[in-house]
């Protein structure tokens, strides 16, 4: 019985990390947060805070995942809402920076094969072009879109279009990235 409660306890300390971790690192950026302040903010030193995560490399990976996790609570709508829910994740993203820095720095790190989130990343972007291919072929469907289209293609230009205004946005916060994915997207569905 006492592990089963020691290990709930470990659970709910790591959940409080990676919480913690999201707003910390919202606040401050990515590159200005070091592991002994993340500890710190949850009451441990930096050694008991990666006794909960095998690395350093697997709590900055477990903290994305956390923030997947919230948006997709936040902002996973159906159908042809989804890409409201695109714009308004989009619009959130402009007000966590170090988040978005974390995101586009570790991101670029996976695309090597032997990254600890590499996979992460590889899974993340084929369920985003799934998503997105599943909301254009709706609009196919309901006339909004050529039906000539390849929805795959389409897909990946709008997850490529999307990170790449956000790289831009990191080096000039006068770039609106939502108003960029909403014109890209009216051009899809013929709709300018």
């Amino acid at each position: 019985m006492a592990a089963r409660g020691s290990y709930a306890k470990g659970v709910a300390k790591r959940e409080e990390i990676l919480t913690t971790a999201l707003d910390v690192i919202a606040r401050n950026g990515y590159r200005r947060t070091s592991v002994r302040e993340l500890a710190e903010a949850v009451g441990l030193s930096q050694a008991g805070l990666l006794h909960y995560f095998s690395s350093k490399e697997e709590l900055f990976h477990e903290i994305l995942r956390k923030r997947d996790e919230r948006d997709a609570a936040s902002f996973d709508l159906p159908g042809a809402e989804r890409i409201d829910a695109f714009l308004a994740l989009i619009r959130h993203n402009a007000e966590v920076p170090g988040l978005v820095q974390l995101y586009a720095q570790l991101s670029t790190e996976a695309s090597e094969p032997e990254h600890p989130s590499h996979s992460y990343f590889v899974e993340r972007y084929a369920t985003i072009r799934h998503s997105f291919a599943e909301l254009v072929r709706h609009e196919q469907a309901a006339g909004a879109v050529d039906a000539s289209l390849d929805p795959e293609q389409i897909s990946a230009l709008l997850l490529a279009a999307a990170d790449g205004l956000q790289t831009q946005w990191m080096l000039d916060p006068s770039i609106d990235m939502a108003a960029g994915i909403e014109y890209l997207w009216r051009l899809v569905t013929q709709r300018v």
